[in-house]
This record gives C-alpha cells, sequence and structure tokens, in this order.
C-alpha cells in the first residue's frame, strides 16, 4: 500500500493551512494611516477678551490639520486665512469678496497681520480658512475673538 502523505502547517489541518496563510498575510501588511485631523484655526493674538493699547491691532494665525499656501499656487487640498473685523460672514458657499473694508485676503500664506488704525473700543474678528479660489473650506474653518481696543498710550500734544 502507497503511503499517504498529510501537510500540515503549525499543526493545523489541511484546511486551515489556506486560512492562516491568508490571516498572517493579512497582518504582516501595514495598517492604513489614520485620516489626517480636521482643518482648524485658531486666532493667538489678540486672546479672547483682552485689551490691546490701539490703535494698531497685530493678530498672530495658527492653522492645523491642513496645508497653508499662497492662493496663486492653486494647489488642491490647501487654504490660506481670511480676517473680517467688525463684518459678518456671508455665505459659506459664495466667494470671500476682495475689496471690502474689514476683509482682509491673506494670499500669500500668512499667518500675520496689522490693522493700524482700529478704533478705541469694543472689536471682533473672524479667522476663516479658503481655498485658493477664496472659497471657504468645508467644513466651515473658523476661529472668533472678542477684544477692546483702548485709546492709545501715546501722550496727548499740549
Amino acid at each position: 500500500m502507497g503511503s499517504m502523505r498529510t501537510h500540515h502547517a503549525w499543526g493545523l489541518a489541511p484546511g486551515a493551512t489556506l486560512a492562516a496563510a491568508a490571516f498572517l498575510s493579512g497582518a504582516c501588511r501595514e495598517a492604513a494611516p489614520p485620516p489626517p485631523p480636521p482643518a482648524s484655526v485658531t486666532i493667538m493674538s489678540p486672546a479672547e477678551g483682552s485689551t490691546v493699547a490701539g490703535p494698531a491691532v497685530h493678530v498672530i494665525l495658527a492653522a492645523s490639520g491642513v496645508e497653508l499656501a499662497p492662493a496663486s499656487e492653486q494647489r488642491p487640498g490647501t487654504a490660506h486665512h481670511h480676517l473680517y473685523l467688525d463684518v459678518d460672514l456671508g455665505s459659506p458657499n459664495d466667494t470671500i469678496p476682495a475689496g471690502i473694508s474689514g476683509i482682509i485676503h491673506l494670499g500669500r500664506a500668512q499667518t500675520e497681520f496689522q490693522w493700524d488704525s482700529v478704533p478705541p473700543g469694543p472689536h471682533r474678528i473672524i479667522a476663516v480658512l479658503a481655498d485658493s479660489d477664496h472659497l471657504p473650506l468645508r467644513p466651515l474653518v473658523t476661529d472668533t475673538v472678542r477684544f477692546t481696543v483702548s485709546a492709545s498710550s501715546l501722550p496727548s500734544p499740549p
């Protein structure tokens, strides 16, 4: 009588060998990287509720979860900052308008801006991330701070 050979891997029954091999080959593959965090923007300065010695107001911005790039590069997946000083946001479906007092396009991917003539009193800044076509990112990525500008600390003329 001929000898009957049976192949077993790792002590598994013949039918389980293919399943084990498939499992192990899947376990050896790298797991898919986690999705990137959602885009966010933060107004670092002025701080919420702060008082700023006017009339100049220096704004510092930070963004995460998206690459900042000049709008002129027209690269998908990038954004740049827009600032609204005491101006309400328009529709998130519309291009952010240019040439409107109080709306600043930081189209070269700047992260700082200075308004030079902000009158004393309470104010609000809204930062918005938009794509190279100046359309707000979806979902909408904004931050808002309210602050007060005090009268200039320059001495009064005699």
